[in-house]
């Protein structure tokens, strides 16, 4: 997101993409290992590209030594996942001095898969933060 490493998405094969100016766009390829017992994409998958998306969205229009954290995120699932590319675009629609409320498309095939709102924390960069 700010340039430095990010296990988790890492593990489960997510790429982000920030465009510098409030936005995101991250994406994953649906394999075996993130589907559900039902053999659809499991939601926390669908989730986790809404919140990775957001942070990478907000984090470029930080001030030094800030960082963000996620309050709450409202998500609404539509439509099954069953593999494939999913993208998930994300905006920054409003940004305070400590909240910023953001919303994320989670889309396969140009069909709406699910939709996010959040809200995260401007604050300190935790002591040795890089």
């Amino acid at each position: 997101m700010s340039g430095r490493p990010h296990p988790f998405a890492d593990l489960i094969d997510l790429a982000v993409l920030p465009d510098g100016k409030g936005g995101s766009t991250a994406t994953l390829v649906a394999e075996h290992k993130h589907m559900n017992p039902h053999g659809v994409v499991h939601g926390a998958v669908i989730y986790a590209l809404a919140d990775t998306g957001m942070g990478a969205a907000l984090y470029p229009t930080l001030d030094a030594g800030q960082a963000c954290a996620t309050i709450e995120i409202k998500i609404s699932y539509f439509r099954p996942v069953s593999g494939g590319e999913i993208q998930c675009a994300t905006q920054i629609d409003n940004k305070g001095r400590s909240i910023a409320h953001l919303t994320s498309r989670i889309e396969q095939g140009g069909k709406l898969v699910a939709l996010a709102t959040g809200s995260f924390a401007i604050l300190a960069a935790p002591p040795g933060a890089v």
